[in-house]
């Protein structure tokens, strides 16, 4: 009999954007955005992303790690905010093994120089999982891409 394991973490992540609250939150409700700081990342390919960005809705992305394995990312909108909030629960898996579940909180506060971003996520790593450290970091690249993706919206906005 194979033994089972599950290990619950939860973390906190905060960033400042030089956007609004609602250019932020935007960057989250924009599919064309999101897939592009979310899952459009160094050395993945993307197999699929799919975006219904409602409560109740559901997001799903398929990606290919550079080493050819397929991970899948299941996301149900638990609670949205317009400009405000986003709560969310989310699985990964791989082909073989679910990895994890978790359930996430973005928080969209205005600053007087743009936004604050609050990220808090609890989470339960099951066997074979990526685990907290792993996690944490993932979600610290993925809040720099966004951060990157504001950027970008900004310049194009300039020209």
């Amino acid at each position: 009999m194979n033994e089972r394991s599950v290990s619950h973490n939860t973390f906190t992540i905060e960033r400042s954007y030089p956007t609004s609250p609602q250019r932020t939150f935007a960057a989250f409700s924009d599919p064309v955005k999101k897939r592009r700081w979310f899952a459009e990342g160094e050395g993945f390919d993307i197999d699929a992303f799919e975006m219904d960005f409602r409560i109740g809705g559901t997001e799903r992305v398929t990606f290919r790690a550079p080493n050819g394995a397929v991970y899948v990312n299941h996301t149900v909108y638990q609670d949205i905010v317009q400009d405000q909030r986003i709560v969310l629960a989310y699985t990964m898996g791989s082909a073989e093994h679910r990895i994890s579940a978790s359930l996430s909180t973005f928080e969209f506060l205005p600053t007087g120089k743009g936004a604050k971003l609050i990220f808090t996520e609890q989470a339960a790593f099951f066997e074979h999982a990526d685990g907290p450290k792993m996690r944490e970091e993932g979600w610290s690249k993925l809040l720099d891409q966004l951060g990157a993706e504001l950027a970008r919206t900004i310049r194009s906005e300039r020209t």
